[in-house]
């Protein structure tokens, strides 16, 4: 390294020396410290002088090198300097001989002019000693290693398919018919727990290795579904629930003359569209309020044991049903007007 421009170098800041590393084109230089940053950039500059050379910016390294030159400005000339080979070692000798001669002038008439400044110089900037990170050093690089970071989960991210399937799902459950579903669901559940009960199978011993008691472990009484009792309250729950609104929403249509104009275009329509949403709310809160409410049967049935099940199973009784048929009412007026 050239003792001049390896000065120049060493009293710049690390952040300066990246800048001109990205500059003149030198690579693979980010994980290099400081004091291996100034080597291959003066590597770098002597090896493409006849390049930088007229660069402004470069213009204070290349004149302390033009000041003192040394025998590595000497081996890139050679390089740069096609002629015949025995004529190039005799004057590269020749060269040698001159340039070490005003060298050893040029740096004994530095030394008697500055002896103070010299030896300042030598004991702020060791050769071989690289300089401290400074804060704003430390700085860049948390930035930087921050950016690739975030470059790295966002490529993550968008590979993954999480936001298609995201999408996908709330564009199937953003719909009045899943609000209905999931409300046939939770009573269903409520329902399950009074018609088929859990009944106790067996118990797993206690475990000294893994620290656990007795588990006691229960399955689902699949014998009830062959009593009445399981039969009377299933059938009076889904005829009032699910197959009269049904029936009433598939028949008492209005969107399907709305949308054709005449109800014998309605084989035109497709299957999502063959029930009102709205007709099915109105008439499962018809029924429920009427059968549980207000006890109103028909030649007797449905019987009170099967109501007082329903009621005391389902999530809120009967009341809890119409709080859900309201909500789905007011979710499928919510969507008519958007499509509207």
């Amino acid at each position: 390294m050239s003792s001049t421009a390896a000065t120049w170098l060493k009293a710049q800041r690390k952040t300066e020396l990246v800048d001109i590393a990205e500059k003149v084109g030198l690579k693979d230089f980010e994980s290099l410290k400081k004091a291996d940053l100034e080597t291959a950039l003066d590597e770098h500059l002597l090896a493409h002088s006849s390049k930088h050379s007229r660069d402004s910016s470069l213009a204070p390294y290349y004149k302390r090198i033009t000041a003192s030159p040394s025998k590595e400005m000497v081996v890139v000339d050679k390089k740069e300097t096609k002629t015949p080979a025995a004529k190039s070692r005799r004057t590269t000798k020749a060269k040698e001989e001159l340039e070490a001669d005003s060298a050893e002038g040029s740096s004994t008439a530095l030394a008697a002019r500055t002896p103070k400044n010299a030896a300042q110089a030598k004991l702020l900037f060791p050769a071989n000693v690289p300089l401290p990170a400074s804060p704003r050093d430390v700085a860049d690089s948390i930035d930087r290693q921050t950016r690739r970071v975030k470059s790295r989960l966002s490529k993550v991210y968008k590979t993954s398919g999480v936001a298609e399937y995201t999408d996908d799902i709330r564009d199937r459950v953003s719909s009045s018919a899943t609000i209905e579903t999931f409300a046939l669901i939770v009573e269903l559940l409520g329902l399950r727990s009074e018609i088929l009960p859990m009944r106790f199978l067996t118990t797993l011993p206690a475990s000294k290795a893994l620290g656990t008691g007795e588990i006691p472990i229960k399955m689902i009484d699949v014998f009830a579904l062959l009593t009445a009792t399981f039969w009377s309250t299933f059938i009076l729950w889904f005829v009032t629930s699910v197959a009269l609104p049904l029936t009433a929403a598939y028949f008492f249509n209005p969107t399907l003359k709305a949308r054709h104009g005449h109800l014998r275009n309605a084989k035109h329509v497709q299957s999502a569209g063959q029930y009102d949403p709205l007709t099915f709310n109105i008439m499962k809160a018809l029924t429920v309020f009427l059968v549980y409410g207000k006890d109103v049967s028909l030649l007797g049935w449905p019987g009170e044991e099967a109501k007082a099940r329903i009621q005391g199973s389902v999530p809120g009784g009967y009341q809890g049903v119409l709080i859900a048929s309201g909500i789905g009412a007011l979710t499928s007026l919510y969507e008519a007007v958007l499509k509207k």
